[in-house]
C-alpha cells in the first residue's frame, strides 16, 4: 500500500488518497462479514451497545491514515515504518492512561529506550529535522488507540462487524477531511484507477488478515511478525525508489525494536502466567 501511495503522490494529494482508500476498504469489511457468515440485510444483527465507542474507533483510524500518507509523501518508506513500531509504546501508555493498568520496571524501561529512539531518527534541533517526521508517530498514536479501546467491548462482539463500524466510520471521517481541507484532481489515467484499487484493497484486505490473525492467536505470539514490516520497507523503498536511508535510521531503529520485543516478552510472560 505504502509503495502505491508514493506512486500516486505526484498526481494526488494526501487527504484524496486517504478518502479512496477508506470508501474503496468497505468493500473488504463486507466480504469479511460474507466470510464469517454474518451478512445479512437485518439491520438489527449489526447494533453494538457501545456503538459511539465504534464509529469514534473508525474517526481515528481516519485521521492516521491521513498522516501516514502524508509521511509516505514526504519520508522514505523505512523511516516511516520505523517511527510507526512506536505504536507498542503508545498501547502501554494509552492502557495505563484508559484502563489504569499497572506495569513494571521493564515495560517502563522499554517506554524509555523506545522514545529515545524515536528521538534519535527524528533528531529534533539538527539540520535534518523536519516536521513531517512527527506524522507517523501521530499516526501509530492513532492506531494505537483503536487498537487499545478493543478492550472496552464485550469478548462475543463479532470482529467483522467492529470492522465494518470502523471501515464505515473511517469513510464518513476521511470524506469529511478531504471535503474540508482540499480540492479534488481529475484522475489523469485509468492506470491510475487501477493502482487506487489496488491501494485500497491492499489496505483493507491488510486489516481484515490482521484481524482474523489476532482473533485467532495471541497477541504475544503475533506481534513480532510486525517487525518483518521494517525490512519490507526497507526493500520496496530500495527497490522501486532507490532509499537507502542507514544513516538516519541507526541506531534509533534499534532501540524501537528492542523496546518493541520487551514489551511484547513481558505481555506474554503475564498472558502466560495467567494461563
Amino acid at each position: 500500500m505504502a509503495v502505491h501511495v508514493r506512486f500516486l503522490s505526484s498526481h494526488y494529494n494526501p487527504q484524496e488518497l486517504s478518502l479512496y482508500r477508506n470508501v474503496l476498504g468497505v468493500i473488504p469489511a463486507i466480504l469479511y462479514l460474507a466470510y464469517e457468515r454474518q451478512l445479512t440485510l437485518r439491520l438489527a444483527e449489526y447494533r453494538l451497545i457501545k456503538w459511539r465507542l465504534a464509529v469514534g474507533r473508525g474517526l481515528l483510524i481516519a485521521v492516521a491514515q491521513l498522516m501516514l500518507y502524508s509521511a509516505l509523501m514526504q519520508l522514505e518508506l523505512a523511516t516511516v515504518s520505523a517511527l510507526g513500531q512506536t505504536i507498542a509504546i503508545f498501547v502501554v501508555l494509552l492502557a495505563i492512561v484508559i484502563y489504569a493498568e499497572k506495569i513494571g520496571i521493564w515495560r517502563w524501561g522499554a517506554i524509555i529506550v523506545g522514545l529515545f529512539g524515536a528521538i534519535m531518527i527524528i533528531r529534533p534541533g539538527s539540520d535534518v529535522f523536519t516536521w513531517h517526521a512527527l506524522l507517523p508517530i501521530g499516526a501509530a498514536f492513532c492506531y494505537a488507540a483503536s487498537t487499545v479501546t478493543l478492550r472496552s467491548f464485550d469478548k462475543n462482539v463479532s470482529s467483522a462487524v467492529l470492522f465494518l463500524y470502523s471501515a464505515l466510520a473511517s469513510a464518513f471521517g476521511a470524506l469529511i477531511l478531504a471535503v474540508g481541507t482540499t480540492t479534488f484532481s481529475p484522475i489523469h489515467s485509468f492506470t491510475d484507477i487501477l493502482i487506487i484499487l489496488s491501494m485500497s484493497f491492499f489496505g483493507g484486505f491488510g486489516v481484515v488478515l490482521l484481524m482474523y490473525a489476532f482473533r485467532n492467536a495471541p497477541s504475544s505470539v503475533l506481534a513480532p511478525f510486525s517487525y518483518f514490516g521494517l525490512i519490507n520497507a526497507f526493500l520496496l523503498g530500495w527497490i522501486f525508489f532507490g532509499e537507502f536511508p542507514i544513516q538516519k535510521l541507526f541506531p534509533g531503529v534499534i532501540l524501537i525494536v528492542v523496546a518493541g520485543l520487551i514489551i511484547i516478552w513481558r505481555e506474554r510472560k503475564i498472558y502466560v502466567n495467567k494461563e
